[in-house]
């Protein structure tokens, strides 16, 4: 399976989040003279997943955001919070693919830290002898990651709305199933359109 670490990748099973929350994930620091609690980063949220990731045993590991990264793989500097902070986290357990995938919060960050947490909390129950990781991910089980929109349309990731509603009239022509096309191709043309639509006018999904 092929998954890229940028732009997101979400898991085509997964609904979206509709309402995001803000968390309380957050960090120590020793500034010297006290304990300070500052928000998290996105490097630190990576750090605290890896612990989590390399107890595990995890294998195969890519993390999927939308925020860009450098040639060594960690996060660019100076970038603003995405507008889609959702976070899709691919990797293999015992010889199995599996993808952990969170929006629940407003933040990549925060979205990291929950999977973190997450896999810690798994660890946990494992330990008390219910379940097994294997049952534990069971319900994890890694599906192929839907394909770009711009890719499904034919058009560049900066197509305009206008471009993106003339490439798919024409591609409806020939997808519909009055046309001789299917339901599921003319679906999902018009899932393609509406992720477009949303990350050209910077809506949340």
């Amino acid at each position: 399976m092929t998954v890229s670490a940028f732009p997101l990748a979400w898991p085509q099973h997964r609904p979206r989040t509709a309402h995001r929350r803000n968390a309380t994930f957050n960090t120590k620091v020793n500034n010297g003279r006290y304990i300070e609690t500052k928000a998290l980063t996105v490097a630190a949220a990576r750090d605290r997943l890896q612990r989590e990731l390399d107890r595990l045993g995890a294998k195969s590991i890519v993390l999927s955001t939308n925020v860009e990264l450098r040639l060594d793989g960690l996060p660019r500097s100076g970038q603003a919070e995405p507008k889609d902070p959702g976070v899709a986290l691919y990797f293999m357990v015992k010889g199995k693919p599996h993808c952990l995938p969170c929006d629940t919060y407003s933040t990549v960050a925060d979205n990291i830290a929950a999977l973190a947490a997450h896999i810690e909390a798994s660890r946990k129950i494992e330990r008390l002898g219910v379940a097994d990781l294997g049952e534990i991910f069971a319900g994890f089980v890694a599906l192929p990651p839907p394909k770009h929109w711009s890719e499904i349309l034919g058009v560049p990731r900066t197509a305009t709305v206008a471009t993106v509603n003339d490439a798919y009239r024409g591609l409806a022509k020939k997808r519909h199933p009055d046309r001789g096309g299917s339901q599921e191709l003319m679906a999902e043309l018009n899932l393609a359109r509406d992720a477009a639509v949303r990350d050209i006018e910077g809506t949340s999904p």
